[in-house]
């Protein structure tokens, strides 16, 4: 694993980078995770740093939600059981994963990541005009009034989410604000409110397996950790002038080239 100070500054310069991409896009996990891998990071340690390193980042973001969540505080205690458990399970199934397996997956992974994050806009255009037209298969309160509680097959729907957040991650987000919508939620925002307390916990989780197991490497998890924070605050400013069809753009086209960079790296054998 690289430990070199250039290997370090680079990772923390790629997620500064990552960093402002989120706070105007997201995405930033399809920088960091194939950055990961080039530097030699092996794709499960990898996995696993990022994981931890980036949890602070998705608390930082649900606490910026906690009032979208005051009206919809039945379905955040609802969800944190299926999180947390679809998280355990999940990071259990890649620790059962070997090396050489996970390598194999890891550009369809991120190949599928790209993809839902391609698509992220004009799904969620999609939920809310279809909120808006009545079409939500549930009836809901008003969006500033409290929710009824999710029904079973939304618990349901969340677990699974969260066994591949737990896997992975990348991706997830934009599969439970679909999920939500589904089940008939109208508020986009109260959805981004339970679709960052989801993540936090099936995040949580997951990063709390990998730092015992051992699987974090530590140098690379700080740097990444005060990249991403620097470079969040740093560029806010910018990140909320710059386009954002022009940095969800630059972002696709980075996890498509990496996605083609690994299956090509397993193609040679490397």
């Amino acid at each position: 694993m690289p430990q070199t100070t250039l290997a370090l500054l680079t990772i923390a310069a790629v997620s500064a980078v990552g960093s402002a991409a989120n706070s105007v896009a997201g995405g930033g996990t399809l920088l960091t995770f194939p950055a990961l891998v080039a530097l030699g990071v092996p794709p499960i340690a990898a996995n696993a740093t990022s994981t931890v390193a980036l949890w602070p980042g998705s608390l930082s973001s649900m606490l910026g939600y906690r009032r979208e969540l005051q009206g919809a505080r039945s379905w955040a205690v609802r969800f944190a059981l299926p999180s947390v458990a679809g998280g355990v399970v999940g990071a259990i199934l890649l620790l059962l994963t070997s090396e050489k397996r996970f390598a194999s997956l890891v550009p369809w992974l991120v190949l599928g990541a790209t993809a839902l994050f391609a698509v992220q806009k004009p799904v969620v255009r999609w939920l809310v005009s279809r909120a808006r037209s009545g079409e939500s298969p549930i009836t809901m309160q008003p969006e500033t009034g409290t929710l009824a509680p999710p029904t079973t097959g939304l618990i349901v729907a969340q677990f699974c989410v969260a066994i591949y957040g737990g896997y992975f991650g990348a991706g997830a987000g934009i599969v439970m604000l679909a999920t939500l919508g589904f089940m008939g939620l109208t508020n986009i925002h109260q959805m981004n409110g339970l679709k960052n307390w989801g993540g936090v916990c099936f995040n949580g989780v997951a990063a709390l397996m990998f730092v015992v197991m051992g699987l974090v490497n530590w140098p690379i998890a700080i740097a990444m950790a005060i990249g991403s924070t620097i470079g969040g605050y740093a560029t806010a400013g910018i990140a909320r002038r710059a386009p954002q069809a022009l940095i969800r753009g630059i972002v696709a086209a980075i996890g498509f080239g990496s996605s083609v960079w690994l299956f090509a790296k397993i193609a040679r054998g490397a």
